[in-house]
This record gives C-alpha cells, structure tokens and sequence, in this order.
C-alpha cells in the first residue's frame, strides 16, 4: 500500500491558547472588584457600624477572597479614605461642569450639594461610626485632613469661576467662601448623626439656602462711617460664636 499525504489521518487541531489579559480588561474588572469590595464596606457600617465590622464581613458580603481585600486596601481604615475621595471627586466634578458648560452656579451647587449628601446620608448610625473612625485612627484623620483640604481648594476655584462671570459676590475671598461651604456642611451632618430623624438632606437644606443666598453677587454698599468693613465683619479673629440654644428636653431656665 501506497502511503501518501492525502490517505494520512486528520490532525488533531492544537489547542487555542488564551490570550493574554488586555490591560484595559483588567483595568476594568480590578475597579469592579474594589467598587464591590467598598460597597459591601458601606453597607456593613451602615448596618453594624465601623468598629463591629470585621474584613471578613466585607469579603463575604463581596463575594471574595480575603486575601483580595487586602490587595485594594491595606487596612479597613483605608476603605474611610476611599470614602474620602469620592466625595472630593463629586466637587471636581461641579468644577469640571463649570469650565465646559454654561450652567448657573446656583444649579451646579445644587447638584454638587446633592450628590455630597449621597454617601454620608445613608443613616445617622452609619455618619456615626465612620465620623468616630475618622477621628479614632490619625492616618485616616491625616488622610481626611488633606481630602478636606484638595476638596476647598477645588471648590475655591468653583467660586472663583462663578465670581468672573458676576453670579457669586465679589467683595470675599474664593477661599473663605469654600471654608465656609464645609463648615457648615460639616455641622449639618453633626448635627444629624446625633439626632437623627428625618433625612441628612432636609438637615441641610436651610444651611444650603442660606449658603446659596450669601454666596450671590450684590450691589455694593457704601460703608457707613464708624462702621467695620464687609473684610472685618468676615475674618475669623473677628466673629465671635454664638450661643447653642438649648435642647427642647431641657427644663427652662428660671428667671433671677
């Protein structure tokens, strides 16, 4: 028998070998797994609180190894400044708007305000618990220090656009007004997280009211003689505090 090519048995095809991971894939499934990985974080705090927590609450609840965890975040405390930076790149969000789009600023600081509100709203407990963190750990308090510190200045250049196009008052520094901005969303979350109720947002609504209405831009008004100017009245060393009303519990004060 003749043996040629044409009567030799079919190969079997070699075996497709995987191609490689393309960075962009992976890329992509790594920012999914530490957004999940963070998320179940969330919840967790919001349900049991920071220090009950546990990383392998964390890792369960996402549906992942332990060891993951520790390749996105060092420490669970690390997860608080994630937290942080979310926040700070909601503003550079509004600021990021407010160079490309013709948008009022009275609009953007609206959505700006509602979308800072998302995260810390989820429940006084949950505000509770990672505001004591933050102040527990000093890495995290330092991180937290430097993300309120990038998140003024981003909002300070906010302002400082919004009073070049004449919508936000002149007669303050861009600075001042942000320091302002956080101050007082500061103290409406304080002020929820310890008495609770209604939701963060309807806390912060008459702070936010008020903010919006001293930020627009005014005539110019003479200042009267004897009196401190307009920069006076606003430092700091200047203002004094004022007084914290009582509780509605508390028993009124007699009368001497």
């Amino acid at each position: 028998m003749t043996f040629n090519k044409s009567n030799a048995p079919a190969s079997a095809p070699a075996p497709e070998a995987d191609l490689p991971e393309s960075g962009d894939r992976r890329s992509r499934r790594q920012t999914a797994t530490r957004e999940r990985l963070f998320r179940a974080a969330m919840k967790l705090f919001a349900e049991r609180g920071f220090f009950e927590t546990t990383v392998e609450d964390i890792t369960e609840a996402a549906d992942v190894g332990k060891g993951t965890f520790f390749n996105y975040f060092p420490t669970k405390e690390h997860v608080l400044e994630a937290f942080g930076e979310i926040q700070r790149s909601k503003i550079e969000a509004a600021l990021v708007q407010a160079r490309t789009t013709q948008t009022p600023f009275p609009v953007l600081f609206r959505r700006m305000g509602d979308a800072l509100l998302e995260e810390p709203g989820r429940s006084p407990a949950f505000l509770r618990s990672v505001m004591i963190a933050n102040l527990s750990s000093e890495s995290v308090r330092a991180h937290l220090c430097d993300n309120l510190a990038l998140g003024r200045h981003k909002l300070a250049e906010l302002l400082s656009l919004a009073q070049e196009r004449g919508e936000v008052r002149s007669d303050m520094e861009p600075a001042a007004m942000a320091r302002s901005v956080q101050q007082s969303f500061f103290g409406a979350m304080l002020f929820w997280c310890m008495h609770g109720g209604t939701d963060l947002r309807s806390w912060y609504e008459p702070a936010f009211r008020l903010i919006l209405s001293g930020l627009e831009a005014r005539a110019a008004q003479p200042v009267e003689a004897g009196s401190a100017p307009a920069s006076a009245l606003a430092s700091p060393e200047s203002s004094s505090i004022p007084a914290i009303p009582s509780s509605p519990n508390s028993p009124p004060t007699k009368e001497r």
